[in-house]
């Protein structure tokens, strides 16, 4: 059985690897290292406008990374295109790469998808993709940064 601990801030796997401590920023050291734009999406859950992002229809090949801190969040072999406007993957690279929340604002019930190292607002998941998972994470271009093969 596997259990997470948090310990000041400190994040150990009992009976497992070690996770990477959590990243913690106030807003303003954020809005500092942060391009206004990073800011807007990744702190205050801001939305880009549908099929304007540079990652909409990119096709190469690597993994897509956290823009705030390099964390790895999505493989290019997980994405597809969803019509939706907004790149959009199946699952991401690794189980633990993120973190969920319920979203109720503009009058919906969505849940919020989140960077787990640095709580980054990335984008929202909905039940309607394809399978296997079933699953549509719908992200932000200018969450990602890009790693190629």
């Amino acid at each position: 059985m596997l259990y997470t601990v948090n310990i000041d801030h400190k994040y150990l796997n009992i009976g497992g690897e070690a996770m990477k401590e959590k990243i913690r920023k106030s807003n303003e050291e954020w809005r500092t290292e942060l391009p206004e734009d990073v800011f807007h999406l990744t702190r205050e859950k801001g939305t880009e406008p549908p099929f304007s992002g540079k990652y909409y229809y990119h096709k190469e090949k690597g993994v897509y990374v956290c823009t705030s801190c390099g964390s790895a969040l999505f493989s290019s072999t997980d994405k597809y295109d969803s019509g939706s406007g907004w790149p959009s993957f199946v699952s991401p690279i690794e189980e633990d790469a993120l973190d969920q929340a319920s979203d109720d604002s503009y009058g919906m019930n969505r849940v919020e998808v989140r960077c787990n190292s640095c709580d980054a607002h990335l984008g929202h998941v909905f039940e309607d993709g394809p399978q296997p998972t079933g699953l549509r994470y719908c992200i932000n271009s200018g969450v990602l940064d890009f790693k190629k093969e």
